[in-house]
Parts: structure tokens; C-alpha cells; sequence
């Protein structure tokens, strides 16, 4: 990495809190801070404390103030409707109209407002409107039934809900406004819904209670004005729920001031946009809103930045699996964030599909969300990037918890672009991470432990989990006292750089040897037939845990259980015993393209499924039972 990298980190940890202060002042402050990190109550830590600001006056008036008004804020592209352009001043006028319409309805500053919509132009106007006028939004992913949209508005105790008629998904349309009404049964039936009608689906409307977007919009003039509220550096922002595989989703806290600071700076490097401010870039964000990732990359991260990002409303393949190819090109995309396993999806379908296109104005491709297997690493570089240098692949890391990734590859405005495979990059300024073993001893460089950061924490991390103190407490600090516990296991090299090698909880264990979900996977997929694979521990009666294999093959290729279970012997060993196996079409993913690998651990042990809101396809669901089914142990 670059001298001129590692030298801003090396002076990041002599003063981290000045440090963090710089970054902080040059965002639109309407009063400084009392006090720029307060530690007095560990490990509810506070950046900012006392300083007046709002995110979304950042993120949209200070660019139209600099000139900004007519650049591309938002494309959104549509294969129902076409492409909408939003310009900052198209945004800065709706998220106006739609700010006093929720004054209009009651909402004040620290309310929360649950937010259930799709991908669409409105679902941005929404979160930003909600961040003007100081209130709190939780927003919930639009797969989601209508228990998990229940328990959500009452932990966040919602004073509004916003959503939408439908949504479209693979040419279908599925009803949203129903699924609300029945949350609001569980919840209570006395909170208020504000509809959008996005694909004119005949829904049930509560007199007085559910109000239609465009008909109370249409009553506030264009020019409305809604003065931003003011508010703390420490007041809540917003909380997003983890969704979790047991037990109740934990509410992520994250506060105005510190996520807006760190979103904004991260974001800025990661792209390289402050040192030779680029107007040509084009940041094409594939998460849902519904995630962290949707929040920082999709709407947060490129405005307060004055960049232009671009939304697409459907399936990484739908209406044909050169769609986002086909966006790029279109658009001049410039970055791209997905999840490894949208590309390995796409990947089933041949090279074939990218080289259609020019894609010569991609600058970095972001897989994050899960690790990076080498196969998709380098198809992306030969069929994506068509191994130009100015064009890289780099896989970052951040969680829900950390506001947005907080170790990528050094920027251009860094001193450099270089991506190390297998590593998620270093630690941007100010973070201090370790390696920790069982006993909670920091491990040398190379040595696989639990990753864990050192305060003070950089102000990209939650405050607490809303409404439960002890549960934020007992779940990232008592592990290994003094030490934030991210929950993933990995190393750091003698470069610095972070290696991620799945969650604790995803580590499989083999008659006492430890093996990752992600080395095992990349094993299988550089099968030459293997498309896809995902890999969970079994228990055993002997061996304690065996591997559960599941292998999607390429399109066209043919691949056998023995081959499968040959193939990953030859390289692992006696070591590698395969309990169960699986050759299918298709695994379980949720709508945003991650792997329900939960739901494969329950179906190789014949356990309850849990909650399937989030699954994409029954039929992927269907044919794992099946061929389990015929196949109970392997060969």
C-alpha cells in the first residue's frame, strides 16, 4: 500500500479524536460541538456531542448552494418504466414537499417512521425527508412478511408508516399495502399509513388513517420550504434491524453527527472524489435500501458526497442476465457494488453475457456483504474489467453495526488503488484491529482469531441497540472485555491488511480442525464444472461437526456427488468429510441475492426452516428437498 496511505493511518492513531474533528469540520455545522468525543460512559460512546447539523441538508442544500442543482442526484432505471433522472434540485424540492407533509401529519424530531417500500425514487425523498426534519427512520427490507414489519413498528415504536401500494419483481407484482395492514393488527391498528402508488394495485384504505402520497402531496406547493431541524451531533439517526436467525432483531442505533461524518469521508476515499473532484462518476448501487449497505452506498455516502448514484428496481438477471451490463454501458457506470453472490449468479450464465458490452467505463467493481471466492474474483476481472488497470476489483467489509465498511483498499486520493486477493483492505484512519484467540489474546500477524477492534472507536460505529443497553453490552463487549467483538473470525497480515474468513458461527469444526466456510467453498468452486457452492457444518456424533455441501453446476456442465466429494479431498485431506451433498439448480437467496445459508444448515439437519419472508424462489427451496431426499448421506 502507498506511504502516503499508510502515513494518514500512522497520524490517524497518534490523535484520533482531532483527526475525526478535521473530517467533521468540513461538513455544514450550525454550531460546533461541546465536546468532539465523549467517553465518560463506556461503551456508549458519542461523537460530536452538542453540535448542530442535519444529513440531509448536507447531503442535498450544500450542493445546490455550490452550484449543484441541475447534476444527476438519483437514476433509477426501470424495466416496467424506463429510467426517472433526479437531480439534486428535483430531489431538494420533493424531499421539501414530502418534510412538510410529515410536519403536517405530526411527526416531530426524535419520532420514528417506518419506512416499507421498494426500490424506487420515493423510497430515497422518504428517508431523506425524515432525516430533514429530525426524526427517526427504521427502514424495513420490502421482502419481509408481515411479522417481521410488526416487530419492528412496535420495538421502534413508530409514529407513521410509509410504503407502497406494490412492488414489481421477475415481471410479477407483489402487494405491499396488505402486508402492512396486517403488521398493523399485530402492532396496532391506531398508527397512520402513508401509500405511494407505485403499480397501481387496488388496496384496502383505512378512512383517516391511510392517507394516498399523491393526493396529500398535491396539496403542498412545489416551492415549499421545510427549515431543517437542527439536531445534536448525538441524536438517533436511524435504526436498522438485523434480521438475525433467532431470537429478536436488534435494533442498530446509529447517531446523526458521527454516521454522517464517517459516511461521508469513507465514502469520499473509497471512490477518490476529493482530490480531483470526479463529475463523471457514476455509482451504481445494487443494495436494497432495507440494508446498511442500501443506506451508506445507495443514498447517504454518494449525496453528501454531491455524487450521481443509480438504483435498478429489479433482479440482477431480469428481464436477461446482461441487464446490469447493459446499465452500465447505457449510464457510464463508473463503481458498482453488489454481493458475491449476485455474480456468481450471473456467472451460470457464460461469459458470454458481459463481453456483449463495452463496460470500458468501469473504474472499481465492490463485492461486499459475504467473502469474495477466488473464481468470481478473477471471472470479474477477465469478463469485467477485461484486465485493464484502471479498472480494479476490491472487496471490502463493514457490518450493520460499523455505519458502512471500514477497511477497503487504499483510494486514489490515498496515494494508490491496489486490491491484495483474499484481504478486505486496511483499516481506514483511526481503526484498531486485532486478532484475538479464544483466551482473548491479540495473535500475531497470520494467526487465525476473532477480529476485534480497540477503543476508541472510529464514529462509524452504533451507539447502542435501541431500547436495550444490556443486550448491546452482553452482545459486542463481553466476550473479550475492553474489546468491541465484531463476530467474524479472520487474520491480519504482516502487511496490515484484514482477511475475513466468515462468521464464528460459520466456522466448521472436523474432529478438532477448523476449517472456514469461505476456504472450503473456494475449494469447490474451482471445480471447473462448480458455479456456485456454499458449505455448512453438520453435527456428528464422532467427528463433531461434518461438512453439509451444496454445488450448483455451471450452465451446460454436468458434475457428479463423487466428483464433488473427490475433489475437495484431493485438496483438503481425510479432513474433509462430506456428511451430506447436494447438486442443484439453484440455492435459497434472499430478494437481494444473499445466501440463506441458515436455511441450508436447517434443511441438512432436518430442523424447522424458520422464517422464509426473504426467500427469492420457492422452487430453489423445492429442489434442495428433493434431492436431499434421495441423497441422505454422501457417497
Amino acid at each position: 500500500m502507498s506511504k502516503e496511505f499508510l502515513e494518514v493511518y500512522r497520524k490517524s492513531l497518534e490523535d484520533p479524536v482531532r483527526f475525526w474533528e478535521e473530517q467533521a469540520r468540513k461538513l455544514y455545522w450550525r454550531e460546533p460541538w461541546a465536546k468532539a468525543y465523549d467517553d465518560s460512559n463506556p461503551p456508549f460512546y458519542k461523537w460530536f456531542v452538542g453540535g448542530k447539523t442535519n444529513i440531509a441538508y448536507n447531503a442535498l442544500d450544500v450542493h445546490i448552494k455550490a452550484g449543484g442543482a441541475n447534476k444527476a442526484a438519483l437514476i433509477w432505471v426501470s424495466p416496467y418504466e424506463g429510467a426517472r433522472v433526479l437531480r439534486y434540485w428535483d430531489l431538494y424540492r420533493e424531499v421539501n414537499r414530502l418534510s412538510v407533509l410529515l410536519r403536517s401529519l405530526g411527526v416531530e424530531r426524535g419520532d420514528r417512521v417506518a419506512i416499507y417500500m421498494p426500490m424506487i425514487p420515493e423510497a430515497m425523498v422518504a428517508m431523506l425527508a425524515v432525516n430533514r426534519i429530525g426524526a427517526v427512520h427504521t427502514v424495513v427490507f420490502s421482502g419481509f412478511g408481515a411479522q417481521a414489519l410488526a416487530d419492528r413498528i412496535v420495538d421502534a415504536d413508530a409514529k407513521l408508516v410509509i410504503t407502497a401500494d406494490g412492488m414489481r419483481r421477475r415481471g410479477k407484482v407483489t402487494p405491499l399495502k396488505p402486508t402492512v395492514d396486517e403488521a398493523l393488527k399485530i402492532a396496532g391498528d391506531d398508527i397512520g399509513v402513508l401509500v405511494y402508488r407505485h403499480v397501481g394495485a387496488n388496496v384496502a384504505m383505512r378512512h383517516g388513517k391511510d392517507l394516498w402520497w399523491h393526493e396529500e402531496i398535491s396539496k403542498i406547493p412545489p416551492n415549499a420550504y421545510a427549515e431543517p431541524e437542527w439536531v445534536s451531533g448525538d441524536s438517533p439517526l436511524f435504526i436498522l434491524y438485523t434480521s438475525g436467525t433467532t431470537g429478536k432483531p436488534k435494533g442498530i442505533l446509529h447517531l446523526h453527527g458521527q454516521y454522517m461524518v464517517w459516511v461521508w469521508y469513507a465514502f469520499n476515499h473509497l471512490v477518490g472524489a476529493e482530490r480531483e473532484f470526479r463529475d463523471d462518476i457514476v455509482f451504481f448501487s445494487t443494495a436494497d435500501i432495507g440494508w446498511i449497505s442500501g443506506h451508506h452506498y445507495g443514498v447517504h455516502g454518494p449525496l453528501l458526497n454531491g455524487l450521481t448514484v443509480l438504483w435498478y428496481e429489479d433482479a440482477p438477471d431480469y428481464p436477461h442476465p446482461g441487464v446490469w451490463w447493459e446499465i452500465v454501458d447505457t449510464y457510464k457506470v463508473t463503481h458498482l457494488l453488489f454481493s458475491p453472490t449476485a455474480i456468481r449468479l450471473l456467472m451460470k450464465y457464460g461469459e458470454e453475457w458481459p463481453m456483449r458490452y463495452k463496460l470500458d467505463t468501469l473504474m472499481a467493481l465492490y463485492p461486499t456483504g459475504e467473502v469474495l471466492n477466488e473464481e468470481a474474483y478473477n471471472w470479474m476481472r477477465r469478463y469485467l474489467c477485461r484486465e485493464r488497470a484502471e479498472c480494479q476489483v476490491a472487496d471490502i467489509w463493514g457490518q450493520t453495526e460499523t455505519a458502512c465498511f471500514v477497511t477497503a483498499p487504499g483510494s486514489m486520493n490515498l496515494g494508490g488503488f491496489r486490491y491484495k486477493y483474499g484481504s478486505v483492505g486496511l483499516p481506514y484512519p483511526t481503526l484498531r484491529l486485532v486478532a484475538l484467540d479464544d483466551d482473548g489474546r491479540e495473535l500475531p500477524p497470520g494467526q487465525k482469531g476473532h477480529i476485534a477492534v480497540k477503543p476508541p472507536l472510529p464514529p462509524a460505529f452504533l451507539h447502542t441497540l435501541w431500547k436495550d443497553p444490556e443486550r448491546y453490552v452482553k452482545s459486542y463487549w463481553s466476550r473479550f472485555p475492553g474489546y468491541y467483538t465484531t463476530g467474524d473470525l479472520g487474520y491480519i497480515d504482516e502487511e496490515g491488511h484484514l482477511h475475513i474468513l466468515g462468521r464464528s458461527d460459520d466456522v466448521i469444526k472436523v474432529a478438532g480442525h477448523r476449517l472456514s466456510t469461505r476456504e472450503v467453498e473456494d475449494i469447490l468452486t474451482s471445480h471447473p464444472a462448480v458455479a456456485e457452492a456454499a458449505v455448512v457444518g453438520i453435527p456428528d456424533p464422532v467427528r463433531g461437526e461434518v461438512l453439509g455441501v451444496f454445488v450448483v453446476p455451471k450452465l451446460g456442465a454436468k458434475v457428479t456427488e463423487e466428483e464433488v466429494t473427490q475433489h475437495l479431498r484431493k485438496t483438503l485431506g481425510p479432513v474433509a468429510v462430506v456428511g451430506r451433498i447436494a447438486i442443484v439448480g439453484k440455492l435459497p437467496k434472499t430478494r437481494t441475492g444473499k445466501l440463506m445459508r441458515r436455511v441450508l444448515r436447517a434443511l441438512a439437519t432436518n430442523q424447522p426452516l424458520g422464517d422464509l419472508s426473504t426467500l427469492e424462489e420457492q422452487e430453489a427451496l423445492a429442489e434442495l428437498q428433493k434431492e436431499l431426499s434421495k441423497s441422505p448421506t454422501a457417497p
